[in-house]
């Protein structure tokens, strides 16, 4: 039976680019988690995506031994976790299997939008924060400041917030007997019923989900038969394991323990993140508050450029599905791409990452729709308070049969410098922002907190917040609620005939902007004909914009070499009435250009 009172379990939480990766490798280094032969950057984390970007993507887990000055030797579990907006839930639930979070803060860049956000995340679960100042190392630095703006946000006296390096190692040790110091050791009783929580999950192809949890209370023994409590599924748990820098088999885990269960569970859906595990035999009353199922927020459709791609997309979609249950899809065709699906994602990240990874690991060639968002349509005759969902332009049912539109709305986080407020103010209003609130962290930064909808976010906003604040400005956000919203279905008729592939969902008071702005850019990729094409963006029955391609002139008139003009005239009238009848025979050919066109329709 393990000693709680010498186990740790503690987490890193950071912005992006604050150096997380590069402190979790020291702690690796200075406990002898690893050797320095088997040392790399970012050693936590896997994928090559994450090593070129800096990020992290999925969340991580590690055991280390720290030996105290005194002599003794604490277990310290570091339960890693990812950074980005988009995996917040998945933040929320590591942060649940930990007492204590190190708050590190970049001493040049200084707090930002997700250090805050994730810092909310960590009070919410009363973790002991200790903050600690990173990359003093830097030329540019101002620890100081830094540590000035942490005392103004948290209280902790500017002159006691630890400053280290974590690329030269200064200042490390000293963290490490801090950590041990101040949080506190995990609490639970070993003898009650089991509840263990899963914060992590991966699928591995020979034995199935593989669940890393931590154990609140009760013991977990080799071939028990357990139940996940939001299912009511029920597995043999066949092996258990503590997580060093790989899989280390023991035969008993007990409370306040991290590690990780194989049961054979051959679908991850069946292991959500959030659940709690049980034993069959002696349940627990109640699980470990907090589970939600993960609902996508971005939707977007997914096409290989050769339909013949379209069984190995499926394939690819599968295997990644293995490893990130928060993935979902289905089948849709379109009469521009082809046969393709419809892909559900977190958020923009999450989306930017899966299309990089199926292009990579899987060498597909692929288009990417526009990503929208999912509405709730009222119809007149909803009499059982249900809404419909959603996600295309194709699905809005008719404009008679809707009562009302709901939209997901947002609660966004803006760090800029002052410089920029101006700038940064003016682009939330143009997205149909409503102002918030205005704090200074110091005294050249401060957070703007608007309420966006999520449709006007999801496509370019972060590019322009970058643009307008010359790349100073950091945002976050979270879901809040669906309100209602006037929105329209725009349509583009194409001579006289509906383009559905083409159409949006917008906001009226933006409608007739959004459909000058397609009909002008189809005009230009939509080849001539011998008749003119009418271009139309409509609201139901009523058109908002139109442009017109001008028929490709065949001069009739050219074999005639003087005469009476009456023989011009009626080689005209002849030509006149021949493109009418090839008007209403005529079918457009829209190239892929043209559905591609509202990809880049901000760019104009």
């Amino acid at each position: 039976m393990p000693d709680l009172s010498k186990i740790r379990n503690f987490c890193i939480i950071a912005h992006i680019d604050h150096g997380k990766s590069t402190l979790a490798d020291r702690l690796l280094a200075r406990t002898g988690t690893i050797t320095e032969r088997e040392m790399k950057e970012q050693t936590l984390d896997d994928m090559d995506l994450e090593r070129e970007r800096g990020i992290t993507i999925k969340s991580h887990a590690v055991r280390m031994t720290h030996a105290a000055d005194d002599g003794t030797e604490y277990t310290l579990n570091l339960i890693d976790t990812p950074g980005h907006v988009d995996f917040t839930y998945e933040v929320s639930r590591a942060l649940k299997a930990c007492e204590g979070a190190i708050l590190l803060v970049d001493a040049a860049q200084g707090i930002e939008a997700q250090t805050i956000s994730n810092l909310w995340l960590a009070l919410e679960q009363d973790l002991e924060i200790i903050p600690v100042i990173n990359k003093v190392d830097l030329p540019v630095a101002r620890p100081d400041e830094v540590a000035q703006s942490l005392e103004d946000l948290i209280g902790e006296p500017a002159e006691d917030i630890l400053q280290i390096s974590a690329k030269t190692g200064e200042g490390v040790d000293e963290m490490l007997d801090l950590m041990v110091d101040r949080v506190p050791p995990p609490s639970g009783d070993p003898d009650a019923p089991l509840r263990a929580l899963i914060f992590d999950s991966i699928y591995d192809s020979y034995r199935g989900s593989v669940v890393y949890a931590r154990l609140f209370d009760g013991t977990l023994n080799e071939g028990d038969t357990m139940e996940f409590m939001a299912n009511k599924k029920q597995y043999d748990a066949e092996e258990l394991g503590i997580l060093r820098m790989g899989r280390q088999t023991v035969e008993t885990l007990t409370a306040g323990d991290v590690g990780y269960v194989i049961g054979s569970v051959k679908d991850i859906q069946d292991t959500r993140v959030g659940d709690t595990i049980t034993l069959a035999h002696n349940p627990a009353e109640e699980p470990i508050p907090g589970f939600e199922e993960v609902k996508p927020m971005v939707f977007s459709g997914i096409y290989p450029t050769d339909t013949d791609d379209f069984e190995e997309l499926r394939g690819a979609l599968e295997k990644l599905q293995l490893n990130d249950a928060s993935l979902t899809y289905e089948p849709e065709s379109s009469s521009a791409l082809g046969f393709g699906f419809r892909v559900g994602f977190l958020g923009l990240l999450h989306m930017e990452i899966i299309q990089e990874r199926l292009e990579r690991e899987f060498d597909l060639d692929l288009i990417t729709t526009v990503p929208n968002v999912e509405y709730r349509v009222e119809l007149e005759d909803n009499k059982d308070g249900e809404y419909a969902a959603v996600d295309t332009p194709e699905e809005m049912p008719h404009y008679g049969d809707i009562r009302a539109v709901y939209e997901p709305h947002v609660s966004a986080d803006i760090i800029t410098p002052d410089d920029y407020i101006g700038n940064v103010i003016q682009l939330c209003e143009d997205r149909r922002g409503i102002y918030g609130s205005q704090k200074w962290l110091d005294t050249q930064t401060v957070k703007i907190n608007y309420e966006l909808p999520l449709a006007d976010i999801v496509f370019d906003f972060y590019d322009n917040l970058k643009s307008v604040s010359r790349g100073y400005a950091s945002f976050d956000y979270e879901f809040t609620e669906y309100r209602e919203s006037d929105l329209v279905k725009l349509s583009i008729l194409i001579n006289e005939e509906p383009a559905e592939p083409l159409s949006t969902i917008v906001h009226r008071d933006k409608a007739y902007e959004v459909g000058r702005k397609l009909c002008k850019k189809l005009k230009d990729v939509i080849p001539k004909q011998l008749f003119e094409i009418p271009i139309q963006a409509s609201i139901g029955s009523r058109i908002v914009a139109r442009e017109t391609i001008k028929a490709r002139r065949k001069d009739v008139t050219a074999k005639c070499y003087g005469g009476d003009v009456s023989r011009k005239k009626k080689l005209l009238e002849e030509q006149k009435e021949g493109k009418k009848r090839m008007k209403q025979m005529g079918e457009i050919d829209v190239p892929q250009e043209a559905f591609l066109a509202i990809l880049d329709m901000d760019e104009d």
